[in-house]
């Protein structure tokens, strides 16, 4: 179930069949959440009322002592108690209300979706540590006097854009792992309060690597922390991805993607001398890493102070020890900056 109103404000919407128009007219004014919810005496929801409603009923000729149960909406959109996020949304906007109850099978009020509070993220605890130490010799020259995370696209820099996007999902805590030209990211970033985050930096005197940066933490996180590279900007939605590793008890998750390769050519297929077949232009299907992780904290026991490591080795060390690890298969629009042409197609998707 999702997050709905905060605790128990919701309480404050409903009233009963026999409550009068003008009690209706107080519940509105102290909920703040423009609907009442009119509750039948054996407690299930009977209707629900908003202030439009109440102006109608005026125009009828009812009055403020009239009964809401006169005027009350009987067959209210409601929702189950395990609908999740998105498809909550769909139902709201598809109908166009700001306001979705939530009941139990036997229809009684459990709570209340109200779609500026859904779309307001809430703020986590989780860390959010971005790969941002690379020389990005393949972006040369571009690269010569700036860092690859600080290349702007659509007038910021890629890092930039990669924590405005985790902070619609609710991450305010970011450690940035720096190394080539990584003063150029501390004296623009600084602590992050200009963007109304909370940034630390791990520095690294030679690269160590997409996991090997992370032994560089001093102190070990007490949730699960996500990891991206600093150069792949994607409209992933962080949290999903945090979620789906908690829901799954991984201790690892790799995000993936389908990736699609054309032979140019056609493929003769061979026995010795002898031709068995042909594939004209075959397709390869596989899957890629994407360049974005979720790990918890004891995954971190396996990488050793300021030594070299990739991301796919952790995740070797840690299947040998039998531990799990995940993937999570992303179709949201993706693409790593690591050429010219990349930089090229993301300035204009941002254009």
């Amino acid at each position: 179930m999702i997050a709905q109103t905060e605790t128990h404000s919701w309480l404050k919407t409903l009233l009963p069949t026999d409550a009068t128009v003008q009690q209706a007219i107080h519940s509105l004014e102290s909920s703040s959440m423009q609907i009442v919810l009119v509750q039948s005496k054996d407690g299930r929801l009977f209707g629900t009322l908003t202030d439009g409603d109440i102006r109608r009923a005026f125009l009828r000729g009812l009055t403020l002592d009239s009964k809401v149960s006169e005027i009350a909406h009987r067959k209210p959109l409601v929702a189950p108690p395990n609908m999740g996020r998105d498809l909550v949304l769909q139902l709201m906007q598809a109908n166009r209300i700001h306001q979705l109850p939530v009941v139990d099978s036997d229809g009684r009020p459990l709570g209340l979706h109200v779609w500026d509070e859904i779309l307001k993220p809430k703020a986590l605890d989780n860390y959010m540590v971005i790969m941002a130490g690379g020389r990005g010799t393949r972006l040369r020259p571009h690269t010569e006097n700036c860092p690859k995370p600080m290349l702007e696209v659509g007038g910021k820099p890629m890092l930039e854009h990669i924590i405005e996007r985790a902070k619609v999902d609710g991450f305010v805590n970011f450690i940035i792992s720096i190394h080539y030209l990584g003063e150029m990211i501390e004296d623009y970033f600084g602590d992050g309060s200009k963007l109304e985050v909370n940034i630390q930096y791990l520095k690294e005197t030679s690269p160590l690597g997409t996991a090997g940066a992370l032994s560089l933490i001093e102190t070990i996180p007490d949730t699960p922390f996500l990891v991206t590279n600093g150069d792949v900007m994607t409209d992933i939605h962080y949290s999903d991805i945090l979620e789906f590793h908690l829901r799954h008890q991984a201790v690892a998750t790799m995000a993936i993607r389908h990736h699609e390769l054309q032979n140019p050519f056609g493929v003769v297929k061979t026995n010795g001398l002898e031709i068995t077949g042909f594939e004209e232009k075959p397709i390869y299907r596989s899957h890629i890493n994407a360049g974005i992780y979720v790990l918890s904290p004891s995954a971190l026991s396996l990488l050793v102070e300021g030594s070299h490591c990739d991301m796919p080795s952790l995740f070797s060390r840690l299947q040998a020890k039998e531990l799990r690890t995940i993937a999570y298969p992303m179709h949201e629009p993706w693409l790593d900056v690591g050429r010219p042409d990349d930089l090229l197609l993301a300035r204009e998707m941002k254009h």
